[in-house]
């Protein structure tokens, strides 16, 4: 009888997990301890629950790293790009969705599979026997880091992931907001209209920079040191770096055009991206804050438009864990010391939904060809998988290990291509062009050894 493969997590990188073995012809046993265990992020118990945003970033699989991870998941069958696909909802170039109805999807699809077992007990220990896969994700229970710290003789790293306010539609004015995707992105009215912008002259900006660095924020406990993920920074951490970074960042007012005053230019701008499929919700892009709950309402509702805001979530912190996955994991994303034991996800040290849930696929698929005895080649260091997970494995300085966005930046070089801003889009293409045909080989070549 085929060994059967357990995942510990339901989220992005085991349901996908799960998913690709179970295509596969392996059984497999998801433990998930929610809803019996919560934690402080989720809200239900369904598999591939969204907590931080509903969007998976951008689309393009010719010009941009993750919309080429995007593809390559696509292009494996993989369940949560199929499912997001289904719940997609207007964000100009980039892939957001629905959320409740994204994770009820995800959830009744694994349950319906005839080689998928889900079960609700806490996993607190590494398993002496058995395949396993651990995608626990950035909230793996005290208990489980504990035995996962034991077992690698090393200190986990760790840094505190923030959580973006989600704001009722119908409380905002839209007699000074406006809906525009910046430089008009989209190839439809939709796309084009997917943002809901609000505006600030320099005096208004000013006034809430200072609010921000004024407002209480929320206390880590004592003893509780981390380093924040660049890619995720609370705006108050990042106004204390310099009065203009938000301009710069998420506050950055190019490309768009205020219909309400045309000729007026404005010095910072707040983009709302759309949460639900009903457009009822929205979530403030890119202001994920520590701060306390009372402050939030106070500063957010400084911004034009929000002056009558009413939020259905607001935001939050928690602790982010992630092992040094150069030193203790191998090229198949097994723990060295014990190599019936794979980690996938977050925990591995990626960063994002997608990139989580594309080493949740390669875990997946190298674990049930190992179970089934046809091991399959790594992934292609030319394809964005590939780079991603060579990056992690050993391509990064285990030093300095930190999270890590799949970006161009982890890709070999092409040869003969110009360097520099002037030979980006060449150079993207190229990059793309070249991982899909990399990608699409790897998955020929696994159906044959399947065969």
């Amino acid at each position: 009888m085929t060994e059967i493969l357990h995942i510990v997590g339901g989220g992005m990188a085991g349901s996908e997990a799960a998913w690709q073995a179970a295509h596969m012809g392996v059984q497999v046993v998801i433990h998930e301890m929610r809803p019996n265990v919560g934690t402080f992020a989720h809200q239900t118990g369904n598999l591939g629950e969204m907590v931080c945003s509903n969007s998976f970033r951008s689309d393009d699989d010719e010009q941009n790293a993750v919309g080429l991870l995007h593809w390559e998941m696509r292009a494996a069958g993989g369940l949560i790009m199929s499912s997001a696909d289904q719940h997609r909802l207007p964000a100009g170039g980039a892939l957001a969705v629905d959320r409740e109805p994204f994770a009820e999807t995800v959830t009744a699809r694994l349950r319906a599979h005839p080689n998928v077992t889900i079960s609700s007990e806490e996993i607190t220990g590494l398993p002496e026997t058995g395949q396993w896969i651990f995608a626990t994700g950035p909230l793996t229970s005290p208990a489980l880091g504990e035995a996962i710290r034991a077992e690698t003789g090393a200190e986990a790293l760790a840094f505190f992931d923030a959580i973006a306010p989600i704001v009722y539609a119908e409380s905002i004015d839209m007699e000074k907001a406006w809906m525009q995707s910046r430089y008009d992105k989209g190839e439809t009215e939709e796309e084009r209209t997917a943002y809901l912008n609000c505006p600030m002259d320099r005096d208004q900006y000013e006034a809430f920079i200072d609010a921000l660095l004024a407002a209480d924020k929320a206390e880590f406990h004592e003893g509780e040191t981390a380093s924040y993920f660049d890619g995720c920074l609370p705006i108050e951490v990042m106004a204390e770096r310099g009065r203009e970074t938000l301009r710069y960042g998420p506050m950055k007012p190019v490309g768009l055009t205020n219909p309400h005053q045309p000729d007026a230019k404005a010095h910072a701008v707040v983009q709302l991206r759309r949460d639900n499929a009903l457009g009822t919700l929205f979530n403030i892009v890119g202001f994920q804050t520590k701060m306390k709950y009372g402050a939030q309402t106070e500063v957010f509702r400084m911004i034009p438009g929000l002056e009558n805001a009413s939020f259905a979530r607001l935001g939050g912190i928690h602790r982010n864990t992630f092992i040094n996955s150069p030193t203790l994991l191998d090229d198949r994303m097994r723990l060295r010391a014990r190599p019936n034991i794979r980690f996938a996800g977050q925990i591995t040290g990626v960063e994002g939904y997608v990139e989580s849930a594309a080493m949740g696929l390669l875990a997946g698929r190298l674990a049930a060809s190992d179970i089934l005895g046809h091991a399959l080649p790594t992934a292609p260091q030319d394809s964005a998988m590939g780079a991603l997970i060579h990056h992690i494995t050993g391509g990064a300085e285990a030093k300095t290990f930190q999270p890590m966005n799949v970006n161009f930046g982890l890709f070999r070089p092409v040869e003969g291509l110009k360097g520099g801003r002037r030979g980006r889009k060449d150079r993207y293409k190229a990059y793309t062009d070249r991982a899909k045909s990399a990608w699409q080989g790897w998955l020929e070549q696994c159906a044959l050894d399947a065969a």
